[in-house]
């Protein structure tokens, strides 16, 4: 066994070549990326974007008008939860401790001077939601802790914050209406964390409106606050809903309870955000790995589509000029933050990020349905390839046909790549994402498993050489893919996975011990054999496969302690594995520590497929 932790200086400086000997799988990481500036509603001239120009993911402040950029968190751990307040005057940032997640909100001028603390009174806790109002005096706080469940806090500068909601159940805060007399919030007090409904209160935390589409036994259909409309005196708030069966927007009038059903006739998931003066909606379109945008003017009942390329838009909103702009990337082209002006927004200097091969789609016949898969292989290359299965997190996610660097990373080292969209994923419809429930983790592996089989017989994948990765949730199928089909795998990579779920649940936030009693259906001891069942821990004794475990020591959604516990069973048997910790959380903003990460994976696994290359290493499943 070898073991890993944390990074030397003389990690830090790998990988520090000049430009013209580095691989082009680093520069994808090293090359400065930035994210879909937010500006400020009453100051659309000031913005705010997340960039890792200096090596480390980090806020920074945009005087549109000036073109000044200035950073404004220097963190050794990164900082990428960020807003701007509607005045443009300030930028509240979530202050945790090396990636743990549990800390407090500080707040800095839009034009620097030291931070201090937002909300003062206001104890440390994982953040649940945060709305400011136009006023530039108002904030509603959401937190979440072990102790209290979730309770909202409405803050006014200068006055002590008053507790306006509580519950033990996950909630959150939705939005604040533009006059500051609405507060929209989610929470699922039913008990359901995958599904929420929506509470409109006062600022006194007296109850307005309620809609609970959860209501009559029926907790399988879900909502989502999207915003209230951006006028004064305004009381429309758009609610995403899933009444047929997909994400879809409404707009609800909180005051006369008036919804109107937009009925858009686009096949995926819809999700919409408000033309700043209230009059159309942006709408985002996700539907089988891919996104597209359009406007949809309210009075008229008419959706216009706004021409993006093929590919996926992650992040889009519409400026007060009437023009939009969205960060936009396909697999085989990096992001760049565009205008529907035709022009580039936001083109960060340095180093340029080399693009990729696209990916192709595959649909594969599975036991709960059509599974669709997406393939990235070396250009101009033949199969077999040794092919690897990245499984992504979630797991309500999915993977689109996105730039990310990782995947790339392998197939510039002679490897297929396979993205698989398993039953829990998003972008499929409600019924595709609710199927996991209760055989949590079987499920999805049965989807992966239906796929391996195709690409082995379509002459892909090389059988002998055959790769299962992942991170978050796509580590714990890996772990948990190792132990239940062990003959299926050459080797496995976990990245910050659940491998203990007993012990993981007591660990963990307890907005994620809610979302763990919705999929199996209570805790673990209420239903144990479902935790039995589900968890990486109780097959560790099955695994054949070499395993390659990293794992953050502050982790606070897949805690160390449940990876130690599985470390020490496969220590027991003296199976092959090796171990990296390193000292941030759920993964890491910093670009060194991540390339570091994805060296030793692809060390890992050079070294333990050439040990496998003898096909009697192993029985084909």
């Amino acid at each position: 066994m070898t073991e890993s932790n944390g990074s030397s200086a003389r990690d830090q400086r790998v990988g520090q070549q000049r430009d013209g000997e580095m691989p082009d799988w680093e520069k994808r990481f090293r090359a400065p990326r930035v994210s879909l500036p937010e500006w400020a509603e009453d100051a659309p001239d000031r913005a705010l974007f997340v960039s890792n120009a200096t090596g480390t993911y980090e806020l920074y402040a945009w005087d549109r008008a000036t073109g000044e950029q200035r950073q404004v968190t220097s963190r050794p751990n990164g900082t990428t939860d960020g807003v701007l307040s509607p005045d443009g005057e300030w930028i509240w940032w979530f202050d945790d401790k090396d990636g743990d997640e549990f800390g407090v909100w500080r707040r800095q001028h839009f034009h620097g001077g030291e931070d201090e603390i937002a909300v003062p009174g206001l104890d440390p806790s994982y953040p649940a939601g945060l709305a400011l109002g136009r006023d530039g005096r108002t904030a509603v706080v959401g937190r979440s802790t072990d102790e209290d469940g979730t309770t909202i806090h409405l803050a006014r500068t200068g006055e002590a914050p008053v507790e306006i909601y509580r519950h033990r159940e996950s909630a959150g805060v939705g939005d604040l209406s533009h006059d500051g007399t609405l507060i929209a919030i989610e929470h699922t007090e039913h008990g359901d964390a995958m599904h929420s409904a929506v509470r409109v209160l006062r600022p006194d935390g007296t109850p307005v409106a309620e809609l609970d589409d959860t209501k009559g036994g029926t907790r399988e259909l879900g909502l989502e606050v999207l915003g209230f409309a951006p006028v004064a005196g305004d009381t429309r708030l758009l609610v995403g809903h899933q009444r047929r069966g997909r994400w879809e927007p409404m707009v609800w009038d909180v005051a006369t309870g008036e919804e109107i059903d937009l009925a858009l006739e686009l096949p995926g998931d819809v999700s919409a955000e408000w033309y700043p003066d209230g009059s159309a909606l942006l709408v985002v379109h996700g539907f089988e790995a891919r996104s597209e945008l359009f406007r949809y003017d309210l009075a008229r009942r008419k959706l216009v589509e706004i021409p993006t390329p093929r590919g996926t838009v992650s992040a889009a909103t519409a400026r007060p000029d009437g023009t939009v702009e969205y960060l936009w990337s396909s697999a085989a082209v990096p992001p760049a933050v565009r205008s529907t002006s035709g022009r580039v927004v936001l083109d960060p200097p340095g180093l340029k990020c080399p693009g990729s091969v696209p990916v192709e789609d595959v649909w594969v016949d599975g036991p709960g349905g059509r599974i669709h898969a997406l393939v990235q292989k070396p250009a101009g290359a033949t199969g077999p390839f040794p092919t690897v299965f990245d499984i992504h997190g979630g797991p309500t996610w999915h993977d689109s046909d996105a730039f990310a660097a990782a995947p790339a990373a392998w197939v510039d080292h002679g490897y297929a790549v396979i993205r698989v969209n398993y039953r829990g994923s998003t972008g499929y419809g409600r019924a595709w994402t609710d199927a996991l429930k209760h055989r949590v983790g079987l499920i999805e592996l049965e989807d992966i498993a239906a796929v391996r089989e195709w690409a082995i017989a379509s002459g892909l994948a090389d059988p002998d050489r055959l790769i299962l990765t992942g991170g978050s949730w796509g580590g714990y199928l890996t772990l948990l893919g190792l132990g239940t089909q062990p003959d299926a795998w050459t080797l496995g990579i976990a990245a910050v996975p659940v491998a203990d779920y007993v012990t993981a649940y007591h660990d963990e936030m307890e907005a994620l011990k809610a979302m763990d009693r919705t999929l199996l259906g209570g805790t673990p001891e209420e239903v144990p054999e479902r935790f039995e069942a589900s968890s990486p821990l109780t097959y560790v004794d099955q695994v054949k496969a070499p395993v390659f475990i990293s794992a953050g020591v502050n982790d606070p959604r897949c805690p160390i302690r449940q990876i130690e516990n599985y470390v020490k069973r496969l220590e027991s048997r003296g199976a092959v594995h090796e171990v990296y910790r390193y000292d941030a959380g759920h993964g890491s903003l910093v670009v060194d520590e991540r390339i570091k990460q994805v060296r030793l994976e692809l060390d890992f696994a050079a070294r333990h497929l050439e040990a496998a290359a003898n096909p009697s290493h192993r029985q084909h499943a």
